[in-house]
């Protein structure tokens, strides 16, 4: 057993799992996700609602469950169930999570036994939509999907591929591997919490978790960018990308589904929840950024941009000649965080940084509201330990609504932390 399993099965041995199974094509997947959770060591109990059992049998899954399947509300064996099945689980499951189910539950509607169930759970709920592109695009979905966001349940992103209906486009339900995944992190705990009803003596019964951007997508910058001369020599500046990684990674930590565009930059992610789109100059940054921030709720841009580039780059190396100087004509470059200013919608959480080396703030609070951004991160060139190809940082975070939070030296991972944390506050504001 590698390494890897090996967590696994320490997270998931001697836990109890309530699988909930409802009528999606992706029902399918609920025979691996089972045999998984039992392989990892898990206790499964399976309930299906009635239009699940079009799609997988309930012999099939009482096979690999090695439980009987629990369907009907109201048979005589089964009526109190929900209550007893609500508390004996460590996590209420479904997967796959159809529209129907998906509006009832936001509805509160108690029409089956595994409805029943989730309202009278006293454990972590998390979710795993299945439907095609346009149902999962509908306003109404996504008022669903909010709404069961705001009572503490967790969305497993979707996936993006080939849906049942034969179109491409985003609705898959999560692999089994990737559930399997995101249930472990929730076991392992820690951070806000994830449910807020108590149970009857009071306390607080429901697990913590730290992943509350799940259901999110977030776009970062991160790096230079490097303007071409000639084929052999650019304009560029020390940039790490150091700061953009560690964002990246917080956010995909706490649940997000980042888009990372990263310029010229020796370092790399390989964290799940991370897309690495690579780029060299200001032009291919801007056009990533373009198009990954149409679906994006958090747009953190921490990227150095260069602010000119060469009108002309030169087709072959530049040569010396007689001359001791060498004249370069420069233009802008498009202003990427601006351009997603812009044509910001509301929800969206646009995040500058601005790196000062003189009237830091003044300069902070002037790109604030040129930009339309929602929050500037201020960091002095002047401050040791703080700015390009260094561990640590040393910032000022600036809203526009005129707070201010000003923060000692810290490593960049908790400099990131700090700054998730405001995105956090005002995405739910």
């Amino acid at each position: 057993m590698g390494a890897l399993p090996f967590i696994l099965y320490l997270m998931f041995q001697g836990k109890k799992i309530l699988l909930g199974v409802t009528g999606s094509i992706a029902a399918y997947k609920s025979l691996l996700l089972v045999r998984l959770l039992i392989r990892e060591g898990a206790t499964v109990r399976v309930i299906q609602t009635p239009a699940s059992r079009d799609f997988v049998t309930p012999l099939s899954l009482s096979t690999l469950s090695r439980h009987p399947v629990l369907s009907d509300l109201f048979a005589a064996d089964t009526w109190a169930n929900h209550v007893e099945l609500g508390r004996w689980a460590d996590i209420l499951l479904i997967a796959p999570l159809s529209c129907n189910t998906l509006a009832k539950m936001a509805q509160g509607l108690c029409d089956n036994l595994l409805l029943a169930t989730y309202l009278s759970a006293v454990c972590p709920v998390v979710v795993a939509p299945a439907m095609d592109e346009d149902m999962w695009g509908h306003p109404a979905t996504r008022a669903n999907l909010e709404r069961l966001r705001s009572f503490g349940n967790l969305v497993i992103p979707v996936g993006n591929g080939e849906l049942a209906s034969g179109l491409y486009g985003d609705g898959r339900m999560a692999e089994p591997e990737e559930i399997l995944d995101f249930v472990g992190r929730i076991l392992k705990g820690g951070g806000n919490e994830v449910h807020g009803r108590s149970s009857a003596d009071g306390e607080k019964s429901r697990r913590t978790t730290d992943l509350d951007l799940v259901g999110k997508r977030a776009l970062v910058t991160a790096g230079p960018t490097y303007e071409a001369i000639d084929p052999v020599r650019f304009i560029g500046n020390h940039s790490s990308g150091k700061m953009g990684i560690a964002l990246a990674e917080e956010l995909a930590g706490r649940g997000a589904q980042v888009d990372l565009v990263l310029g010229p930059s020796a370092l790399a992610t390989h964290q799940q929840g991370i897309t690495t789109h690579r780029v060299v100059s200001a032009a291919e940054m801007y056009k990533a950024c373009m198009e990954s921030f149409k679906g994006a709720d958090i747009a953190v841009m921490s990227a150095a941009v260069a602010d000119y580039t060469p009108v002309e780059v030169a087709s072959e190396k530049i040569k010396k000649s007689g001359n001791d100087s060498l004249m370069l004509e420069l233009s802008r470059t498009k202003d990427i965080l601006k351009a997603l200013g812009d044509i910001k919608k509301k929800g969206q959480v646009l995040v500058g940084f601005a790196l000062e080396t003189r009237d830091e703030k003044a300069y902070a609070l002037g790109k604030l509201q040129t930009k339309n951004a929602d929050l500037i991160v201020l960091n002095s060139a002047k401050d040791e330990g703080a700015g390009f190809g260094v561990d640590t940082n040393k910032i000022t975070i600036f809203s526009k609504d005129g707070q201010e939070w000003s923060y000692e030296q810290k490593p960049k991972q908790q400099v990131a932390k700090d700054i998730v944390d405001q995105v956090v506050k005002l995405l739910y504001a």
